[in-house]
């Protein structure tokens, strides 16, 4: 069965949900409904291990794959997430080549990163692998995906996408707007080319893009990559739309 890094490597359209814990009944609904993978964001909600093992346990009982969203410049939660058994870490806040070869040194074992060694981790299968075969499997299936949340980092795009242990790249459109001092988020047209330039850089490096969206006409407009619904907007609006009483 194809890992999460090798369908996004090959470039195949992935779809996933962006959502906070606790959200377990989520993440199976996502399972069920077909979608690809979640993503746990603990940069905009709760960061607590134990709840977030049963999440990714729950996710891959019904085959999604996993990211975390961890804060910006924790290597101490990267560590703890990747061996609690995710797929890979979202790291905000990346403005710098030398943000994201950290944040790749954070995700990574030696020689490509600095990354504590164990195999007795979830990860490691508790020690039902080997140090060699647990060594291959993390080089094999990790991936590390920085949010470029800033003009500067917008800019540093191909630098970034060059670094070897990047996997994607995502512009964080909220972020973006209030770096530029826009009110309008994603709407504004200086976001969307921004966005369409490290689009153009993912491409040059032949590296996908990550996108966030919250609706299927905003997905289907993304460019080639991931895509990351906010589940938290989706819901939002589905809950608005219900509750609006009938005319008449």
């Amino acid at each position: 069965m194809s890992t999460l890094k090798q369908r996004l490597r090959s470039g195949e359209r992935l779809l996933g949900g962006l959502l906070r814990l606790p959200a377990e009944t989520l993440v199976e609904m996502a399972g069920v409904a077909g979608l690809d993978f979640v993503v746990l964001d603990c940069e905009h909600g709760p960061a607590d291990l134990v709840p977030l093992q049963q999440h990714v346990v729950a996710a891959q009982a019904h085959g999604l794959g996993v990211l975390v969203r961890v804060g910006a410049n924790e290597p101490a939660l990267v560590l703890r997430v990747l061996d609690l058994g995710a797929d890979g870490v979202i790291v905000p806040h990346v403005d710098t080549v030398e943000q994201a070869r950290a944040a790749v040194e954070a995700a990574h074992y030696p020689p490509l990163g600095k990354r504590g060694f164990a195999t007795y981790s979830r990860a490691g299968r508790f020690g039902a692998r080997s140090g060699a075969e647990h060594l291959e499997k993390a080089a094999e299936t990790t991936v590390v995906v920085p949010m470029l949340e800033t003009p500067e980092a917008c800019a540093a795009a191909p630098e970034i996408l060059a670094l070897p242990g990047i996997d994607s790249v995502l512009v964080g459109p909220a972020d973006l707007a209030v770096a530029l001092g826009l009110p309008g988020g994603a709407a504004e047209p200086a976001v969307g080319q921004a966005i369409a330039a490290v689009s153009a850089a993912a491409e040059s490096a032949g590296k996908p893009m990550t996108s966030i969206v919250g609706t299927r006409e905003q997905a289907r407009r993304s460019p080639p990559g991931a895509v990351i619904y906010n589940l938290a907007h989706v819901l939002l609006h589905t809950l608005t739309d219900l509750a609006e009483k009938p005319s008449g």
